[in-house]
Order: C-alpha cells, then structure tokens, then sequence
C-alpha cells in the first residue's frame, strides 16, 4: 500500500509541477526582465545548480481549496552525506524560527544530510522522514545518530498548516527527484504557500561565479522567502509605489491602530540556503552566511521581532569531505583553505546572490487562492514602469 502511495505522489507532484511550470513561464526572472543586480556575473543557470554537484527537489501539494505547502530537498552531492560530510556552517539573523540540526552544524562545522525546507509544523514531521531516508542509504546499516537539517517558514496564512502535510512520502519524493540543472522557482516546493513583502514568495536562486583572477569560484544562493518589508529592488521603492508597504497604514493617519493586515505585516521568515565550491571551512562558511543578511537588507527586510531568518553554508570541495569510515578522523588534513583575505570577493557574490534570489521568488511567483484568502503575485508590468522610472533596469 505504501508503494502505491510513494507512486501517486510521485505523480501528483510531476502534475502540479508542469502546471506550476507552465504559469511560469509567462513571468521573466528578474535578470531577464533586466534587473541586474551588482556587478559579478552568473554562473551559466543563475541557480545554486551552478556549485557543482548540488541538486534540487521539489514537491508541492495543491489538494482541495486549503493544502498549499510543500518540501524542498538541497543536497550538497549525490553520494552517502553520511560518510562524506560536508563543511557547513548556520548564521542567524533572527531566531523566532525552528531550524532543526542547526546547534549540531555549528559545533562540528558539518552538515550530514540533504538542506530540507518546509512548513513550520512540519519540521518534526519532516525530519523524522529525513532520519528514515537516511538509514536506509546503503553503506548506513550500523549507523545510530543523525542529524537531520530541517528549516521553514510559516505558510499558514494560504495553506492548512495544522494539517501539517507534508510527510515521508513527500519527503522521499523530493529528494529522490533532486536535480542539477534548473531550478523550478516560486510558488512550488515548500514556497508554495508563502508571502513576501505582502506579494507571492516562494523559491528563488541566483549564483555568482568569481573571475579567474579572483580564483573562478562559484557561490549559489536558494531561498524561501516569507516575510515583510518595504520592497525595494536595486534601490528603486517598489513597494512604496505599489501601496503594499509595512508600516503603511500606521503613517497615513495619526489616529490609525494597529492593522495586521498581509501588506502591513513583517512577520514570517526567510531561509537562505548557500553553497560554493571554494575550500573554505566552518569558520569562513559562518562569516560568508552573515554577508547573506547584507543581500536580504537590500531588498527591503524589516527584520522584525516574528521573522526566523537564517542562512545556510556549505562548501562542496571534495577535499574537504569529513569521511566517516575508519581511522579517517585521526588523519591529517593537508587541504589549503582560502586565506581571511580571499573571502572578500566571496562575501560581495553571496550578497549580490541572495538580493537577486529573493527577487526570483517573486518575479516568478503566481497569484495563489488558499483557505479563502488569495495572494497576488508581484505585478511585473507596473514594477517595471517603476524601476524605469528609477533607472533601476539595464538600458
């Protein structure tokens, strides 16, 4: 019965993918709409795909009038994360949040497991399936503790998220279809029920790759947006031209209350998701999230009391593998990690990378009904008049 089921899932998320996908299709990412962001290239997809070997797996759940959520697996490569972990670091912005594994990550400076992202009441769910997969990887059979790396953000206003969902099914869909490649964006995954600065969030990704004189290093960025400001984007107010602002009400009379309204709201949260093929350790990984903020900042974040933001790094250098096979801890290492000085043009491709995935999240977003509200997604016409207005676009 079981598999029947694993079958029907695998189903029902290639169909609401494709459909997802083809309402997309309509709706540019930012740099094709010519919002280019900073002054470093892209790797050839624009995605954190470009870091070699990552993949990325979505399953999204549209049923009935009220379940949008989803799952989204990142694996840092295809082998046994087990036996070949992998440097890893987590920074907190804000902690009103559940990330789950993350006090493990930054003690051991690892990361054992596929980067899941969810809902918020389905983290134990979630993480309970991820234990599940992993024990059943050939070559785990005598394993006993893991660590299971699970974020999220709080899509309860769209979806039913004390039905919580999402669950092992889900789970093993989405990390059975990770992929390199592009990377579906936007209300799909577990982006499917989330709200950015009042619009459709969702997924989004964007990468920079450093020049060759610079070491030719890659960093991708995927993001879950789900949180509130005052949306600006490469400095021009958007938000505050569209009437969809934080604070809006508040300003507009002195005799207003409080409103909780969707646009007036800064709550939520945001997970960032960071790889980059550079040698660089736990230390250097924890300081490159930090400059992820700078790109949240960007975009307008209020940052406030109810947003868990959290950014999560890896590097995928396979000589920095922490491989968990016999007498293998008490061997040396003789990798040479980059120098203090070297990770200044890494911090500025992280920052320019977050910025443009957080506007992926909502340029390719669709408008989403659920539980009897509707977000609208971010109206790409009258942004770009604005950004024009501002010259805010490549000419």
């Amino acid at each position: 019965m079981r598999i029947v089921r694993f079958t029907l899932i695998l189903l029902t998320t290639v169909l609401v993918v494709t459909e997802a996908a083809t309402q997309e299709r309509s709706r540019p990412r930012a740099r094709e709409a010519g919002v280019i962001v900073g002054v470093l290239q892209p790797g050839p997809l624009n995605a954190i795909t470009d870091v070699g070997g990552v993949a990325v797996g979505h399953t999204t759940l549209i049923r009935g009038d009220n379940v949008r959520t989803g799952v989204t697996a990142i694996l840092p490569h295809n082998g046994n994360l087990f036996r070949e972990k992998v440097p890893g670091a987590v920074f907190i912005g804000n902690a009103f949040g559940k990330l789950a594994g993350s006090t493990q990550v930054n003690e051991l400076g690892e990361i054992e497991t596929p980067i899941l992202l969810t809902s918020t009441l389905n983290v134990p769910r979630v993480a309970d399936a991820l234990i599940d997969y992993m024990l059943a990887v050939p070559g785990n059979e005598d394993v006993q503790s893991i660590n299971p790396l699970v974020g999220e953000t709080n899509d309860g206003f769209l979806n039913d998220i004390r039905g919580r969902h999402v669950g092992r099914d889900e789970v093993f869909a989405a990390i059975k279809n990770a992929r390199g490649g592009p990377v579906d964006e936007g209300a799909v995954g577990a982006g499917t029920g989330t709200v950015a600065f009042g619009f459709k969030g969702g997924i989004g990704t964007s990468s920079r790759k450093l020049p060759q004189s610079l070491g030719g290093y890659t960093v991708g960025v995927l993001v879950q947006t789900n949180f509130g400001g005052i949306l600006t984007i490469n400095g021009a107010p958007v938000g505050r031209e569209l009437g969809k602002y934080y604070l809006k009400e508040e300003l507009s009379s002195a005799n207003s209350t409080t409103n909780l309204s969707l646009s007036n709201n800064p709550d939520g949260s945001i997970i960032i998701v960071i790889a980059t093929d550079a040698p660089i350790d736990h230390r250097n990984l924890q300081r490159l999230a930090a400059r992820s903020m700078m790109g949240l900042a960007r975009t307008g974040a209020a940052g406030s009391n109810g947003s868990g933001d959290y950014a999560i790094a890896f590097s995928t250098a396979s000589e920095l593998r922490i491989r968990n096979i016999p007498n293998a801890r008490n061997q040396k290492s003789n990798v040479t990690l980059l120098s203090n000085e070297a990770m200044s043009p890494l911090f500025l491709a992280v920052i320019e990378a977050t910025e443009e995935a957080i506007y992926n999240s909502l340029f390719r977003a669709t408008t989403v009904t659920g539980r009897g509200h509707t977000v609208e997604a971010l109206p790409i016409d009258r942004t770009l008049e604005i950004l024009r207005k501002h010259d805010a676009l490549k000419r």
